[in-house]
């Protein structure tokens, strides 16, 4: 298989088929992202046999394993949805060639992925099967999307991820918890939580920041441009969120960057959820919290 660099997926990824059509990411300038800095942004424009070379070896892999079907493909990449949407479909046409039981294909995606494509061409690639899209939103306080570099604002992820809704394309958040930085974590939560209820993620995925020696954010933060969220001001800002939002989601705080993981379904586990964050604000000491950041090493 082609794989270049690191290959990064969502948890509930797991079980599908991972194809890579991109390596990096076009935008590359969010201050706080490590994951690609030593990949530039490339695509196979040229090399679709590439592609199709990957789809027949894992035919073959999948074949010797009895009674395994591909119903899955998530495309890597850090926003494989850039591709013009007739490079997307022939790829989903390729896909299907070789996995006719493949119901949907996912990948990661920017905002302004979506913004270059038309409403017509959305539909076309929901016909397709392009359904599950990850996106990582982050937050929806608008200055800290323009602080963080992002390349879009809350109106944008609005507008966007409504025509998204009209194609019939799902799609899940990334938010990235202390984004807002020290002093401002609730306030950016509760707004994230108006952009959230006006659209229909499927799911809602929290992470927390992490700052690398690497990054231009913990350049601004030696420069006294930016500080920080304690690790209890972390949890009280996911509270709020939780607290805010007001539509049917699956919540989950399950990647490495939570020292303590929760998942559960709004509005059904919502108490549930807002007390084990309770218990962690009100047992749990920062310390703790700020040792097992220090001894993550990386995402």
């Amino acid at each position: 298989m082609h794989y270049t660099g690191t290959i990064w997926r969502p948890p509930y990824e797991a079980s599908s088929l991972l194809l890579e059509v991109t390596a990096g990411c076009t935008h590359h300038k969010c201050k706080f992202c490590t994951l690609y800095s030593d990949l530039p942004f490339s695509f196979r424009m040229s090399h679709l046999e590439d592609v199709e070379e990957d789809l027949k070896e894992a035919k073959e892999q999948y074949r010797l394993w009895k009674n395994h079907t591909v119903s899955r493909i998530f495309l890597t990449g850090a926003n494989p949805f850039v591709l013009k949407a007739d490079r997307l479909l022939k790829i989903a046409e390729m896909a299907h060639q070789y996995f006719p039981k493949c119901r949907t294909i996912g990948c990661f995606s920017r905002i302004t992925d979506i913004t270059i494509k038309t409403d017509e061409e959305l539909k076309k690639l929901r016909q397709a099967g392009f359904d599950g899209l990850t996106i990582g939103i982050e937050t929806g306080d608008d200055e800290a999307l323009k602080f963080m570099n992002k390349g879009y604002l809350s109106k944008d992820i609005v507008e966007q991820c409504k025509r998204l809704d009209a194609a019939g394309i799902g799609y899940s958040f990334f938010y990235l918890t202390s984004i807002s930085g020290a002093g401002r974590g609730e306030m950016g939560a509760r707004i994230t939580a108006e952009i959230c209820n006006q659209l229909h993620p499927r799911l809602i995925g929290a992470n927390m920041l992490m700052i690398y020696p690497e990054s231009e954010l913990y350049r601004e933060i030696q420069a006294g441009n930016w500080r920080e969220e304690g690790e209890l001001e972390k949890y009280r800002e996911l509270r709020v969120l939780i607290e805010n939002l007001h539509i049917p989601v699956w919540f989950a705080a399950m990647g490495a960057s939570n020292a303590i993981q929760l998942q559960g379904k709004l509005p059904e586990d919502k108490e549930k959820l807002l007390g084990i964050i309770e218990d962690i604000i009100n047992t749990v000491s920062e310390e703790e919290l700020r040792r097992y950041r220090r001894n993550l090493p990386h995402l």
